[in-house]
């Protein structure tokens, strides 16, 4: 322990010894003053550098030495910075130190000194500093005139966001100086009585071309001004990653971020270089985001880069540390094929890049189709293979494979795919069948549907559907119907309704099974339909089970009013044991009635009838009122009537009617309430709850009074649309009266004017005979006379005569004929004549009287016949009728040439013997060719009865002959 503390105070001395060598030596040294102080300028990056030298350092020895500096502006007294320098210095060595200015070194006059003292680690206020330097003063811009202005710095460059000094200098003439940054003005700080300063702090980014800043001297307008030049701040690049897809090339890719190239050349894009730090190669990328680095043919397994980013302003860089074989992302399989391709199976082949035996992939399969992904996965080092078993048939399906490496996974490489399709197989289910059936004029219409197959089911393209129908009376009777791929239901139509259906869909590769459908002329009991309502779910429909044990299940078909021959029926197959099922549909409607109806299904498929349901997917009111007529209008009441209002096609139930009446007392009629209508109208309203009634009658009315009416129909929502009301008016009591009563007296006679219309030829026949006319009668053939032969005279045989009547009467009369008396023949003698007058006669000829006062009773009540005028002179003949035609000349010659005087009332006298037409009304041109003939008085056209004189009356007709009539006319006068 002695030797020990003997050492450790030798130690101690021999520091202290030390310690008062050097702190001589420095006293020694003292001072070292800097000299040789040089001053320079950088404007662009406002840069002072200062370069000096320590005079009085001993050669070869180097000293850890501080250097005081001040800088000062405008004038020495204004110090804006001082700082240390610390550095070791040498013998005959230039220091060189720089200092950056925040104000624009042309705005100012700067001044800088220095002073130093050597660092021996004691206290600066124990140490000795040297004596200051003489003051260095800087001009960055020369003097100027007085009318000069100017601003600094000139083509700045700053980072987003960061703090900018601008000065304005200007002359001693100039007072007025306004300064505007991007237009608007900006207020700065006077530094001296010519320097302007402003602060800019957190200068944005406005654009690439810079920002403006110009100051002005008013009323001059003296103006200078800079460009601002501010860059996007460069960012450090992200996502920095390099992979290898053929172990030749390594690519490295990042996310460079913003660009912070500007315009003016001032800066470009920030550059990037790749620096490998195993193999110490760099190189510079010439892409903003990818760089590719060639492997060398000695694998190199590990690398090590620095991707560095650097602009004018700054420099970034980032590093990344890897295996090669980790960085594997391999290319896509190639040559993908897809082989011995069926219904339910396929063969996948592929190959990849070969990366050698060291070196396995890992592939990735994906089968798409039928809306399902299946995926597996297999290694390999260059080809593949993949068998897809239990397709569907006739399905498209993709296949597609990726590749990654096995052991280090990178990343999958790009997809590779192929379509194919599998081809067909015959239908492996039946058709869902069902049928509606009619019996029609001895006939049974079938109405057969079906559901489509599934694709799953289908297995292919459906060709066309087969039907067969057998009848079950007589199963020998076999019929075949076509229908197309695209058809779903088929019309049949059979001589009775006992028949067995099968139903088959085809493709190319086969048939479905058959579906059985049996149709039965039983038409099953009567059942009612009832109503249902929607819930939320659907249309709940539920029914009695059946008890037979032969029931296989149930079906209930629907469709919108299956009366519609456009009906599109669906149906649902329900198991033996349900009893009800909700119905849904995307198809069902507001407003739209849909029927339902429940089938029981028994073991020899065949359908009965047990339910009937009939409702709507939502109710809505009426579309449509009621249209309405009016009948029975009298002066209190009138009947409504819509009779051809059908409560089926409406878009709800129809619960009833609701019948609006409006007056002018605004009075309601008995059974009538008050009611206000959308539209604010006061009127009386009447509720009918029967559904069925379509006939009203408003009865109470006032006569010759204005009513109008309107009638609704209502359902659960509510009633029918606004309508317009219509007007009727009620007649007064006195016009309804007679109406009533002359009415059927106009009807009665207008049925008896028809009926006496319809009877007039009966009626004219029984009590108007026609009387014939003789113009038209056969007459006896005119032959010629022997004295004048120009006389003709008709043949007796020839003349029938229409009528004779001779009555016997006991008394006499005289009748007075033209003042001329002699007596007529006797009975015996002569039946008729016709007699003319004596030669001495002065009257008028011979003359014919036709009387039948029935026919004119005016000529009868004045005494007159129509005359006919016969010449006198030389008439050598007679008219008569006799029995015989052999007493034609002894009649001509007889005593009955006198003139006629009187008619014997005793005598026969004759009836009715012919029907003539006067001449006058009938041929007038006779008259006229003869100058003697004196023209009668006109007469009508009525006809007259002939009277003939007893003298000319012949006797009865003998057994043998028959009754003759002579007429003798004189030459070309011819009467018919």
């Amino acid at each position: 322990m002695a030797s020990f503390a003997v050492l450790q105070a030798t130690f101690l001395l021999a520091l202290l010894s030390l310690k008062t060598y050097q702190s001589e030596v420095m006293d020694k040294l003292s001072p070292l003053t800097p000299v040789s102080l040089r001053i320079s300028f950088k404007s662009s990056l406002q840069h002072l550098d200062l370069e000096w030298t320590v005079q009085n350092l001993p050669h070869h020895q180097e000293l850890k030495m501080i250097f005081l500096i001040e800088i000062s502006r405008i004038r020495t007294s204004n110090i804006i910075w001082v700082g240390n320098y610390s550095t070791t210095v040498k013998w005959n060595q230039v220091i060189h130190w720089s200092w950056k200015s925040e104000l624009p070194l042309e705005c100012a006059t700067h001044f800088v000194r220095i002073k130093s003292m050597v660092d021996n680690g004691m206290p600066p206020e124990l140490s000795s500093w040297s004596e200051w330097s003489s003051w260095e003063e800087v001009h960055a811009q020369n003097p100027l005139e007085p009318n000069a202005l100017f601003v600094f710095p000139k083509r700045k460059l700053v980072e987003e966001g960061a703090n900018v000094t601008i000065c304005s200098i200007f002359g001693s003439n100039l007072k007025d100086i306004f300064c505007y940054l991007e237009g608007e003005t900006i207020h700065g700080e006077q530094l001296d009585s010519h320097i302007l300063t402003f602060e800019l702090s957190n200068v944005p980014f406005v654009r690439v071309s810079g920002m403006n800043f110009y100051c002005m001297e008013k009323p001059t307008n003296i103006t200078d001004g800079i460009v601002l030049f501010v860059s996007k701040v460069l960012e450090e690049p992200k996502d920095f990653s390099c992979e290898t897809r053929d172990f030749k090339t390594l690519s490295c890719t990042w996310s460079p971020g913003v660009d912070t190239g500007l315009g003016w050349s001032m800066q470009p894009s920030q550059s990037y270089t790749l620096v490998e730090s195993v193999s110490r190669e760099r190189k510079h990328c010439e892409h903003k985001n990818v760089c590719n680095w060639k492997i060398t043919q000695e694998l190199q397994e590990i690398y090590n880069f620095t991707l560095i980013a650097e602009n004018h302003l700054r420099k970034r860089s980032v590093n990344i540390f890897f295996n090669l074989t980790h960085r594997v992302h391999p290319l896509a399989p190639y040559n993908v094929s897809l082989e011995s391709i069926e219904a339910t199976q396929a063969t996948l082949r592929w190959n990849v890049l070969y990366h050698g035996n060291r070196y396995s992939l890992l592939c990735q399969i994906e089968l798409e189709g039928e809306g399902k992904v299946i995926q597996s996965n297999v290694s390999v080092k260059v080809s593949g293979e993949e068998i897809f078993s239990e397709l569907v048939p006739d399905t498209e399906y993709q296949a597609c494979i990726r590749c990654a490496g096995a052991s280090h996974f990178w990343k999958w490489s790009e997809w590779s795919c192929q379509k194919f399709s599998t081809s067909e197989a015959a239908p492996s289910e039946a058709l869902a069948v069902w049928s509606t059936v009619r019996e029609e004029n001895g006939s049974c219409i079938v109405n057969l549907f079906w559901k489509p197959l599934s694709k799953l089911h289908a297995k292919g393209k459906i060709l066309h559907y087969n039907i067969i129908t057998e009848s079950l009376d007589k199963p020998h009777r076999v019929k075949l119907y076509s229908a197309s791929g695209l058809a779903n239901d088929m019309k049949l139509t059979l001589d009775q309704c006992a028949y067995q259906i099968n139903v088959t869909a085809n493709n190319s590769a086969g048939q479905s099974p058959a579906s059985v459908i049996v149709i039965s002329g039983d038409s099953g009991k009567e059942v009612k339909e009832e109503r249902i309502q929607r819930t939320e779910d659907g249309f709940l429909v539920s029914w009695k089970p059946l008890s037979a044990d032969n029931i296989i299940g149930y079906v209930v078909g629907w469709c919108v009013r299956l009366q519609d021959p456009l009906c599109d029926l669906q149906w649902k197959n329900i198991g033996p044991n349900t009893t009800s099922t909700v119905i849904s549909s995307d198809a069902f409607r507001p407003g739209i009635r849909y029927d339902f109806r429940v089938y029981g299904i028994s073991t020899g498929r065949v359908a009965s009838l047990i339910e009937k349901r009939t409702g709507y997917y939502q109710e809505l009111t009426p579309s449509m009122n009621p249209p309405v007529t009016v009948k029975n209008l009298t002066s209190h009441s009138f009947v409504l009537s819509w009779t051809d209002y059908s409560t089926n096609d409406q878009s709800g139930f129809i619960q009833g009617y609701r019948v609006y009446l409006k007056s002018k007392n605004r009075q309601c009629q008995p059974g009538f309430e008050k009611a206000v209508r959308s539209d604010d109208s006061v009127c009386c309203k009447y509720n009918i709850k029967n559904p069925e009634q379509k006939t009203f009658t408003v009865e109470n009315l006032q006569p010759e009074s204005h009513y109008e009416f309107l009638v609704t129909s209502y359902t659960r929502v509510g009633e029918g649309p606004n309508g317009t009301f219509r007007a009727v008016t009620t007649p007064d009591e006195l016009s309804y009266t007679l109406v009533q009563i002359i009415l059927p007296m106009i009807l009665s006679v207008l049925f008896i004017i028809s009926v006496c219309y319809w009877k007039s030829q009966w009626v004219k026949e029984k009590c108007y005979p026609e009387i014939p006319d003789p113009n038209k009668s056969s007459i006896l053939s005119l032959i010629k006379s022997k004295e004048n032969p120009h006389l003709t005279i008709m043949n007796v045989k020839d003349c029938i005569p229409d009528a004779l009547e001779v009555i016997n009467k006991p008394e006499s009369t005289k009748a007075q004929v033209m003042g001329t008396e002699k007596p007529f023949l006797a009975e015996s003698e002569l039946t008729a004549y016709l007699y003319p007058l004596q030669k001495e006669h002065s009257g008028p000829g011979p003359w014919i009287c036709f009387e039948n006062f029935t026919y004119n009773q005016s000529a009868s009540d004045a005494g007159l016949c129509g005359h006919i005028p016969v010449p006198s002179k030389d008439l050598q003949w007679q008219l008569g009728l006799l029995t015989q035609p052999d007493n034609l000349l002894n009649v001509l010659e007889g005593n009955c040439e006198q003139p006629l005087r009187e008619i014997p009332a005793g005598e026969a006298s004759l009836n009715y013997v012919s029907q003539l037409a006067s001449p006058l009304c009938g041929d007038k041109d006779g008259f006229s060719n003869n100058p003697t003939i004196t023209m009668p008085e006109p007469c009508s056209d009525y006809k007259m009865q002939m009277a003939v004189p007893p003298c000319l009356a012949s006797p009865l007709p003998s057994e043998e002959g028959s009754l003759s009539s002579v007429v003798l006319l004189d030459q070309g006068e011819h009467y018919h």
